[in-house]
């Protein structure tokens, strides 16, 4: 267990905190001065580094070095991803554009690549660039630990809309131009082989460096580049008036060309505080408007439905237990009536009671992740700028809840008068992990096969399944040998030998009506926050509003508690007693529409008309519906486990 132990503590280390701190972003700023006056407390070197580059019309991101574009010199290091940067596709590598702080450059030239006819190589490289440009994908690039971001005039919205990557290149093509300029063809593609940048500085008192270099240094709180595509082949010096630089369909006789090139602007701004440099890039990304009426709208939901369950439930269940439990005098008892009915049979183990134990234990393993990875993530533990920690905190959290999976399995199915405690074990800590393992690996494949960065490297693999076999396995066993050492579950009232005939139902009381009746409202309250949870993982925004959406799951938790205890006091009454697989069934079908809620994003959002793509996001898609429908399945469980124990608990039955 010991060896165990610190296998863990290695595997947290390498991979949430990652061995460069690159990856411990806003805890320490970092102090620019000019070449002159470098010292161990500020240095002059800014380093550009560059990120996988990706698009909304296909899934598959690719990295920077797959476009032929310029790589640095020598033996640079790269920075060291955590897992969930690794499990995002995130690749970043040195650039090798070089800036010193506070030194402007003009038309500084990176490299020229040369293609040549008949080089089957340099055809391929060319081909690549231009499908790149035709399914427009964008560079990620990062400055200080800031992406550097492209800002423009939303006509629409009448304000500058920044966001964060600029395209490659752009094309014009079946009338439809994208480029900012007018050309004399209607196909071209053109790529974009020069970049302005504007590097934003604060440099003054006021903050805790002191302003030691208030004329000769400062802290970064800005990069904002501008895209333009230069024919230098024209002898063009980055001049506005220059010609495009344009990617022909085939290498012309005398070969190609492509020069990149780059200007550096440095701009003092001291109204920005370093703290709040992040401010602009988020505002820009996310309606707080709409995120409150969000907010309004589940609090409006969950509003009526506490209504509901305090009029219905609480006074109808007062009248119910006040008369079966009142004293009979004079006159015999009266006639049973109601969900009292059906206390000999309330308690009956359901059928497939293994698989029913085993979903639950990875239910309340999901659970516990998702309530731990948001707590820290509102601290601002897992803020947009630390890339990949919120991936890495929710897996790491979920192979560490494998103990809680194990109890809580065992403990169900021994109150199910289940034997088979070696199975029981061995599905909860295989069956549900092994599911979405199994998905994604398969579509790490088909992701291997395309040659995408998002494809999770075999070491990697290597270490997550060693996390889950060597962390989550064996912490799930000692979970389960604790729930097993526990007594059975006491239930309230006895449960007859022979089962009670149900009779007929009406529609609304009948399973499937109700289970489909049961996820509507908990869908309701989180469909708004879905499409910006949506954006950041598909349209490769950042979400960073975590308060907001703490906020939300309290409310999805509440609401998913409140519908199956109404739903399950309604079939009770109608003297149905099969609610354990119809409790979990009724909050988790909110994952059906969860799934019906992505098919229409993917329809209506996204443009992505490649099979491999479609299969990709489908199987993610599986994989998210998966773990809801365990969370929201699991919650409506238990608040019924609770509701029915309580109220069979204060009744009087003989």
């Amino acid at each position: 267990m010991l060896q165990i132990t610190k296998f863990t503590l290695l595997l947290i280390v390498h991979f949430f905190l990652g061995t460069n701190s690159f990856y411990l972003p806003g805890l320490a700023p970092v102090n620019f001065c000019k070449k002159d006056d470098e010292t161990d407390n500020c240095k002059s070197d800014v380093l550009l580094y560059v990120n996988r580059l990706n698009t909304e019309e296909l899934v598959m991101p690719y990295e920077y070095s797959y476009f032929d574009f310029c790589e640095a010199k020598g033996d640079s290091k790269n920075p060291t991803e955590n897992l969930g940067q690794v499990v995002f596709g995130e690749r970043i590598s040195t650039s090798p554009y070089k800036l010193t702080f506070m030194q402007n450059m003009t038309c500084n030239i990176v490299c020229t690549k040369t293609y040549r006819p008949g080089d089957s190589s340099s055809e391929y490289a060319l081909k690549t660039l231009r499908k790149g440009i035709s399914l427009n994908y964008q560079h990620h690039w990062i400055v200080d630990n800031m992406p550097v971001t492209n800002c423009r005039f939303d006509h629409y919205l009448k304000t500058m809309v920044c966001t964060t990557g600029f395209p490659m290149g752009c094309y014009i093509r079946n009338g439809r131009n994208l480029c900012p300029f007018e050309w004399d063809r209607t196909d071209a593609y053109f790529i974009n082989n020069h970049v302005n940048l504007t590097i934003t500085y604060h440099s003054g008192g006021g903050e805790d460096w002191g302003g030691q270099f208030q004329n000769n240094g400062g802290r970064i709180i800005s990069v904002k580049v501008e895209p333009r595509s230069i024919d230098h082949n024209k002898l063009a010096k980055c001049n506005i008036g220059a010609d495009p630089m344009e990617i022909p369909d085939k290498i012309p006789p005398q070969g190609l060309n492509i020069t990149y090139t780059y200007s550096v602007y440095f701009i003092r701004d001291n109204h920005v505080k370093w703290s709040s440099r992040w401010d602009y890039i988020l505002e820009s990304m996310q309606n707080t408007n709409i995120q409150w009426f969000s907010i309004l709208n589940s609090l409006v939901i969950v509003l009526f439905l506490s209504g509901m369950v305090a009029m219905i439930l609480l006074r109808t269940l007062h009248k119910d237990i006040a008369r079966y439990n009142q004293i009979d005098s004079g006159e015999d008892a009266q006639e049973e009536f109601g969900w009292k009915l059906v206390h000999g049979d309330v308690f009956r183990p359901p059928r497939k009671g293994m698989l029913l134990s085993v979903l639950l234990g990875s239910g309340v393993q999901v659970f516990f992740m998702t309530l731990v990875t948001l707590a820290f993530a509102c601290l601002g533990f897992l803020s947009p700028a630390n890339r990949g920690a919120l991936m890495s905190c929710a897996m790491i959290l979920y192979v560490l809840l494998g103990s809680p999976a194990g109890y809580t399995s065992a403990r169900i199915y021994k109150s199910f008068g289940g034997e088979k405690w070696k199975s029981n074990v061995l599905l909860t800590s295989m069956l549900c992990s092994g599911i979405v393992f199994g998905l994604f690996f398969v579509m790490n494949l088909v992701l291997w096969s395309k040659g995408s960065s998002a494809a999770v490297p075999f070491s990697t693999l290597v270490g997550l399944l060693s996390m889950w076999l060597l962390v989550s396995v064996p912490l799930t066993f000692v979970g389960a040998f604790f729930g097993f050492r526990k007594r059975s579950l006491e239930h309230p009232v006895r449960t007859n030998q022979i089962p009670r005939l149900i009779p007929e139902q009406s529609v609304y009381t009948q399973p499937v009506p109700g289970i489909i009746m049961g996820g509507v409202l908990p869908f309701g309250c989180i469909f708004i926050q879905l499409f910006f949870i949506m954006n950041s993982i598909w349209s490769w925004q950042m979400y960073y509003m975590f308060g907001f959406l703490f906020l939300v799951f309290i409310i999805l938790v509440i609401t998913c508690a409140e519908t199956t205890v109404l739903l399950c006091y309604f079939h009770l009454c109608a003297e149905d007693y099969h609610w354990w697989w119809r409790s979990y069934l009724t909050s988790g079908f909110t994952s059906a529409y969860l799934f019906l809620y992505c098919c229409h994003y993917f329809f209506s959002k996204l443009q992505i008309e490649d099979l491999a793509s479609m299969f990709l996001y489908f199987g993610y898609t599986l994989i998210m519906v998966f773990l809801f429908n365990l969370l929201t399945g699991t919650i409506g469980f238990f608040a019924c486990f609770w509701f029915i124990r309580k109220i069979y608990s204060v009744v009087k039955v003989d």
